[in-house]
């Protein structure tokens, strides 16, 4: 059998819906129900009468997907799809910055373990992270972990950030240096590059947008050619928005293997094995959830 249509079947008999990020390969992103960034799918993983969500990201993608539907079964194809960056945050270490700054609010990016969710006042997604800051009360945000996105929301603020040291690597790895080479092949072509990116990059692109920004942005736009600073799984999902336009990766370096680990062979494995099964342990889910639930309530 044609294994999309396996797979297909195996969803419609069983329930289950599938949910994957725009960075996922494109054959996973044209089987999905849902692709988006993480703000569209944690609103999807709150809101859906499915029995089973089988979530094409990361791990903790799927971590906020079972936090957030805890009467569903959550299914991540392959367990070891990780988050460098999300590993750079460790609860000890926020329990310590904490009583360094114990005015400050915990303001922690979704792309972070459930332990560390659950030491924090409320989560954040790059599409929203701007106005999660100006809302909260506090005048000063320790901001976990990516340090180039904490420093893009400090632009828009007057409150003092304190950054973490974290870092997405395949952001990370794309310098001001490559961005300007990249001009140069294609003059006047405008640029758009995740919040992830160094702030060098930022400084040189004209719009600094999440993964779902960057589609509003391609359905609107006049232009006939983009350059894409994120990850390539991106252009996929740009394509599929606007197929008149040329999208040009900013680089061949921007390709995450986590993000690449999940297959339709896998994708298919896990729905008929019905796992792996991601589960958070309750007394961490309490905590952790509550914030996530408190930025969908700031984002509406």
């Amino acid at each position: 059998m044609d294994i999309v249509k396996e797979i297909r079947g195996l969803a419609g008999k069983k329930n289950a819906i599938i949910l994957a990020h725009n960075y996922q390969r494109p054959e996973v992103q044209d089987i999905a129900h849902h692709t988006g960034d993480s703000l569209e799918l944690a609103r999807i993983a709150a809101s859906n009468d499915a029995e089973i969500i089988v979530f094409c990201g990361v791990h903790f993608m799927a971590e906020s997907a079972a936090m957030l539907s805890p009467e569903k079964k959550v299914l991540l194809p392959d367990p070891g799809a990780g988050c460098p960056m999300a590993d750079m945050a460790e609860p000890g270490d926020l329990e310590s910055m904490k009583r360094e700054h114990p005015g400050a609010a915990v303001v922690t990016y979704i792309n972070s373990s459930a332990d560390v969710k659950a030491l924090s006042d409320i989560c954040c997604t790059s599409a929203n992270a701007v106005k999660i800051v100006q809302r909260v009360e506090a005048r000063e945000i320790i901001f976990v972990p990516d340090k180039n996105l904490g420093h893009y929301v400090s632009r828009f603020t007057e409150k003092k950030i304190i950054p973490w040291k974290g870092f997405c690597p395949t952001h990370e790895r794309f310098t001001a240096e490559d961005l300007m080479a990249v001009r140069g092949k294609y003059p006047g072509v405008p640029v758009i590059v995740h919040p992830e990116c160094r702030p060098g990059v930022v400084d040189l692109a004209d719009e600094v947008l999440s993964t779902g920004g960057m589609v509003k942005f391609a359905e609107k736009t006049k232009a006939m050619r983009i350059i894409v600073g994120t990850e390539i799984g991106m252009i996929h999902k740009l394509r599929s928005v606007a197929p008149h336009i040329e999208f040009i990766p900013a680089s061949g370096s921007f390709i995450c293997p986590n993000m690449k680990k999940i297959t339709l062979e896998k994708l298919r494995d896990s729905l008929a094995e019905e796992k792996p099964v991601i589960t958070v342990p309750e007394k961490t889910a309490k905590s952790a959830v509550r914030c996530l639930e408190k930025m969908l309530e700031f984002s509406n």
